[in-house]
């Protein structure tokens, strides 16, 4: 199958998994599970630290091994987790379950981007992560009509199905998914698995201290991470307990995070396609200009539903924030992704910027815990909306720097001894790159 077809494929499916086994998932936890607020708390924890600790080693796995294996591997696992966690209604079970479903999600990170880069080619990465956004946004429609639809028969159905679905294209992409592009490194007599992935992380590691762009990347998604972590957790809170929600008779909750969730997805398809063609044609001077307004544009948006006061503004306010996020992801990704020119640790680089963001959840989140605890869940979710304000300063640099900060990298490229960074400030600036649904964060 062709590389492009494959991976329109694959975000089909994953945004189909995604919303179908998170539109109802805390009432699942809530009702059947019977989780407290600790509990739920606990749950996230768990799927923090087995991605914390293990997201640059499987990026390494997938530098000196194979980009496919990993993405098997990872979606195999994922499939699992969430059979486990419908399966087994128990609050032990679920945690361990979101454990091993971020251990499973390490797998995916950073390898389906690099193989998608390594069979594309930079160029073409942006077309992709823009359409494989729109096709995922339709599957996730569908994902949560049968999410709503499961769960009013059973509330463990949905997290089944999707564990079920992700299994499936676990054993299709063994027989479809190829990686011309990857060639994997060569090892002599005297060089073990072990050693060679130590040097491969150590090349990832470094290609990011040396090269400015991705030491900013790393800053903005410490800050990103941080309010991600407060958002996601605290969105439902806000819109349940301090602004309330009218009543929909029997279906209740169900319903109104189903519509939520459609909406967004409808609103997210309908606002990206005119932007579809104009983004794949961008530099990553535009792209930096564009994330720059996108991440000031969710900061307001964030800000107005921590402080709207009637349920048509928080409403409204959740929807905007949700549809700018959307639109933030594959964006980013595709500049993200075009800052790296050396395939050989594009997975690791990946992977060690996506721990950025980890560490950001871990920092941020516990601290929006706090405020939401001491003062109320509308004073966390203001705070971490402005935890956004340091990206836009990062962007601005930036923006400054057409990009990709060509003389800071041309400068640090000097004292090393290949030439990767001189080949990214020139190759970068026509380059482009990947996003997601469906993650358990």
């Amino acid at each position: 199958m062709h590389p492009l077809s494959l991976w329109l494929v694959y975000r089909g499916t994953w945004g189909f998994v995604g919303t179908l086994s998170w539109t109802t998932a805390a009432v699942y936890f809530l009702r059947d599970v019977g989780m407290s607020p600790l509990q739920l708390v606990l749950a996230g924890t768990a799927l923090e630290i087995a991605y914390f600790l293990f997201e640059v080693p499987t990026g390494v796995v997938a530098d000196t091994y194979s980009r496919k294996a990993s993405v098997v591997v990872g979606t195999l696992l994922s499939g699992l987790a969430m059979v486990g966690i419908g399966a087994l209604p128990d609050v032990g079970w679920v945690v361990a379950g979101m454990g091993l479903w971020g251990f499973a999600w390490t797998f995916r990170s950073g390898a389906e981007d690099a193989w998608l880069g390594d069979e594309l080619g930079p160029h073409r990465l942006g077309a992709a992560y823009q359409r494989g956004a729109q096709v995922a946004r339709v599957t996730g429609l569908l994902g949560i009509g049968a999410a709503v639809a499961l769960a009013l028969v059973d509330l463990r159905l949905p997290f089944v199905a999707a564990g079920c679905t992700a299994v499936a294209l676990a054993f299709v992409l063994v027989g479809v998914m190829h990686e011309h592009g990857f060639t994997r490194p060569e090892r002599d007599a005297t060089t073990t698995v072990v050693r060679d992935a130590l040097a491969t992380a150590r090349g990832g590691a470094g290609l990011v201290r040396r090269t400015p762009i991705l030491l900013l990347v790393v800053g903005i998604f410490l800050c990103t991470g941080a309010f991600e972590e407060g958002f996601d957790r605290l969105w439902e809170a806000q819109l349940l307990l301090e602004v309330g929600l009218p009543e929909l008779g029997p279906l209740g909750d169900v319903a109104w995070f189903g519509i939520l969730a459609a909406a967004t997805l409808v609103l997210s398809f309908a606002v990206a396609g005119p932007l579809v063609r104009r983004v794949e044609a961008f530099d990553n001077a535009r792209l930096a200009r564009l994330l720059l307004v996108l991440h000031g544009v969710l900061m307001l948006c964030a800000l107005g539903f921590a402080l709207a006061g009637s349920q048509s503004l928080a409403v409204a306010a959740y929807l905007a924030t949700s549809v700018v996020r959307n639109l933030t992801g594959p964006t980013f990704q595709t500049w993200l992704n075009g800052t790296i020119t050396d395939s050989s640790v594009r997975a690791t680089v990946l992977s060690i910027t996506s721990v950025a963001g980890s560490a950001g959840e871990w920092a941020g989140g516990p601290a929006l815990g706090l405020v939401g605890t001491r003062w109320s869940v509308r004073a966390a979710l203001a705070t971490g909306a402005l935890l956004l304000a340091p990206t836009l300063l990062l962007f601005a640099r930036a923006v400054r720097h057409h990009g990709i900060e060509p003389e800071l990298a041309g400068s640090a490229t000097d004292a090393d001894t290949d030439t990767d960074a001189d080949t990214a400030t020139t190759d970068t600036a026509d380059s482009d790159a990947a996003g997601e649904v469906g993650t358990p964060r």
